[in-house]
């Protein structure tokens, strides 16, 4: 199975609901793929790519910083940096929107 890992810094909002999605610079995952859920080494779950969008930086807006888990897009592209160094407006990012999948035993979000 594919995995789609995190930083440990993500663990939280991503179990909460909160980043629903990740910027990435390449990506061999497709919508409808399944993947491994791991943050900081942990595993977090199974989920499923819902979708795949191509932006450059300077098109990214604040609905899909929201949807990565930050407040805005300064915070995302801040993030970006922290990640991948150096990025210009015109790179070509691939928005990677995940549903994860719940366990019967945990309490809804």
């Amino acid at each position: 199975m594919k995995k789609l890992s995190f930083s440990k810094e993500y663990k939280g909002k991503i179990k909460k609901g909160l980043k629903t999605q990740t910027v990435r610079l390449s990506t061999k995952l497709r919508e409808g793929d399944e993947v491994e859920v791991v943050a900081g080494g942990e595993g977090l779950g199974k989920a499923r790519i819902t979708k795949i969008e191509l932006k450059t930086v300077d098109q990214l807006t604040d609905e899909d910083a929201r949807r990565d888990g930050f407040k805005n897009v300064g915070e995302l592209r801040d993030a970006l940096r922290r990640h991948y160094g150096k990025i210009g407006g015109n790179r070509r990012v691939y928005l990677i929107s995940f549903e994860l999948e719940r366990k019967s035993d945990e309490a809804p979000y």
